[in-house]
């Protein structure tokens, strides 16, 4: 059985999608093959996005912020994206006729506040983003239709 081949895509490419990819590699990695973009990527990752990985025990090299044009040649079966504004962007054209689907994850860069909080919200957000891959790692595990595998993504989305 070959490979789901996903793309998170969040505008800047540089938290949430970053966690979702350095995530699900580590879930899922034996059965999916996952990448990262954005939009409009920024220059680097987030510190705190590699911080919090390292010490949740995520491997972060390799890890960096990409143009989704960076990914033609990827062909994804299935493009998720994680922030409401990438989810309104027209995608691009090889993004064609794969499946995509949008999980919203808050911004845990954008809280402000002590150090507490913000240890606070990426530990959440990872917390969550592990949830969903441990899910998709399951359906990924099983032969479903198009049909099916959506549904099955849109209630993963949900947790």
């Amino acid at each position: 059985m070959a490979k789901l081949k996903i793309l998170y895509v969040c505008t800047h490419n540089r938290c949430r999608s970053i966690l979702s990819e350095a995530i699900t590699n580590k879930i899922a990695g034996d059965i999916i093959e996952v990448r990262s973009a954005g939009s409009n990527p920024a220059a680097s990752v987030h510190p705190l996005t590699i911080k919090y990985l390292q010490q949740t025990g995520y491997p972060t090299q390799d890890l960096k912020s990409q143009s989704w044009n960076d990914f033609a040649e990827f062909q994804p079966d299935l493009v998720i994206t994680v922030c409401d504004s990438a989810a309104g962007e027209a995608c691009p054209l090889y993004f064609g006729s794969c499946l995509k689907i949008h999980w919203g994850l808050s911004d845990p860069s954008k809280v402000e506040g002590d150090a507490v909080e913000q240890e606070r919200a990426f530990l959440n957000c990872i917390e969550k983003i592990a949830l969903r891959a441990e899910k998709l790692r399951h359906i990924a595990s099983q032969e479903l239709d198009k049909n099916s595998l959506q549904a099955a993504l849109l209630a993963v989305g949900k947790i």
